[in-house]
Parts: structure tokens; sequence; C-alpha cells
């Protein structure tokens, strides 16, 4: 149970920063996000997908 769990944030946490090498933002910004999200497994993708998603392109203008 433990290793499908693993692979699913593995999985989110992919997607996440392929995601946020897709906004329009500088290179900065981009590995800053990436990073966040990381590093802080479960609760990075959570406040990436319930909330930063929407608002990234507008903190690094």
């Amino acid at each position: 149970m433990r290793t499908i769990i693993y692979i699913i944030g593995v999985v989110l946490a992919i997607i996440a920063v392929l995601d946020i090498f897709k906004k329009p933002i500088g290179i900065i910004g981009k590995i800053i996000c990436s990073a966040l999200v990381l590093l802080t497994s479960w609760i990075g993708l959570a406040v990436y997908y319930l909330y930063a998603k929407d608002h990234i392109t507008e903190w690094f203008k």
C-alpha cells in the first residue's frame, strides 16, 4: 500500500513540475516553484493543485 501511495506522489510531482515549466514565467520562478513543490511533498502538491496553479503567473510578473 505504501508503494502505491509513493508512486502516486511521484507521478503527481512530475506532472506538477512539467506544468510549472510550461507557465510563461522566468526560469528562476520556475525553479523556485518546482523546488517548493518537490521539497514539501504532499502539502506542496495540495497547495499547488488547489491554489497556486492558477496564480503562479501573477506572482512572477
